[in-house]
């Protein structure tokens, strides 16, 4: 099928989707499935996100409020803003709504490099899944995200009513139910998470963490109390383990007096040795374990799918294979950039 043709269908489908069907056929899935499981309730695995937002509007539809509970996993490296958006939309709904906290099991996987989808499916759902003590997990997996493209609906306690629906669809959707996703700041569209902005391992939690802690709630109270709009707003650490270098990512580039004020801010972070912002094409030198290094689709998906959406340039990555044995994953040490010419 040409590109041009996939285009077509996919605006297609956004545009002339038949909400009212679709939710129908959803409510009714969900119904069946939670009551043929046997589940006293469903629980949510609820971010803030639009995805999760849709299968609570949903979950309730379909069971009523008594039978839906929406449940968040807490970080230390949560947004401080997300805990306040998703505590509000369960009390718009009239949920239940909880946290779990599974900061050491996140804190653990990353002393061995980034890794969100090994946080995903560890800390993030199975801290849910043993809150649910047997009952169903709902998601918001759609057709685009890796669970919905293995095509699996239901598997090992969690359920996916989305799993078929594509990412516009989804939105259509939220539109048609009047759901309205509050934007945290840090990227158009998702709800994010502090840490995945530490590229490189948390050997010390009191030093890497807190770096890129610090940095991102400081870089999101600017954005708000000047009431700046961004597509892209992150920082990211860098560096060899001794040193953390702040990357700013804003898009669009922010004027000069921002810069400066952003950047008298940061330096003050005891944490934080340099303080740089993206404004130009950057080649990363990137260490990575054997299994990365060595794999063509991994490195293309870490620097296209992992990494370039978040910088607000773009990226190039000098790989180099890491001799570190505790490296299970990548990590950025050092950085240049390039002009627009030469890239």
């Amino acid at each position: 099928m040409s590109i041009i043709w996939e285009g077509f269908l996919a605006i297609w489908r956004c545009v002339f989707i038949d909400c009212e069907r679709i939710i129908k056929q959803l409510v009714e899935d969900i119904t069946n499935v939670v009551n043929e499981s046997g589940s006293q309730k469903l629980y949510v695995a609820f971010s803030g996100g639009l995805d999760s937002s849709v299968v609570a509007a949903l979950a309730k539809n379909a069971l009523g409020k008594e039978r839906v509970e929406l449940v968040t996993t807490r970080f230390y490296f949560t947004y401080p803003k997300t805990l306040e958006i998703t505590k509000e939309f369960a009390r718009s709904l009239g949920l239940k709504h909880t946290f779990v906290d599974a900061t050491q099991w996140q804190a653990k996987i990353w002393k061995q490099g980034p890794s969100c989808n090994a946080c995903t499916r560890g800390p993030k759902l199975i801290s849910i899944k043993e809150y649910a003590k047997g009952d169903l997990v709902a998601t918001g997996a759609e057709s685009e995200d890796t669970w919905g493209k293995w095509g699996l609906k239901i598997h090992n306690g969690f359920y996916s009513p989305l799993f078929s629906i594509s990412r516009d669809e989804v939105k259509k959707i939220a539109n048609c139910l009047n759901i309205r996703v509050t934007k945290i700041g840090e990227n158009s569209g998702r709800e994010g998470c502090i840490l995945k902005h530490l590229l490189k391992m948390m050997a010390v939690f009191d030093y890497h963490g807190k770096a890129v802690y610090k940095a991102n709630v400081l870089l999101m109270r600017m954005i708000e109390k000047d009431k700046m709009d961004f597509s892209t707003a992150n920082v990211k650490i860098i560096g060899p383990l001794s040193k953390n270098i702040a990357l700013v990512n804003l898009k669009p580039y922010p004027s000069e007096s921002f810069k400066n004020e952003l950047k008298n801010e940061l330096v003050k972070i005891e944490e934080i040795s340099e303080v740089d912002f993206v404004d130009k094409p950057i080649v990363l030198d990137v260490l990575a374990n054997p299994g990365i290094f060595n794999n063509k689709n991994s490195r293309y998906w870490i620097e296209h799918g992992r990494l370039a959406p978040d910088f607000s340039s773009p990226i190039k990555i000098n790989w180099k294979l890491s001799r570190n044995n505790r490296l299970k994953t990548f990590s950025v040490v050092a950085y240049h950039f390039e002009d627009e010419k030469n890239f």
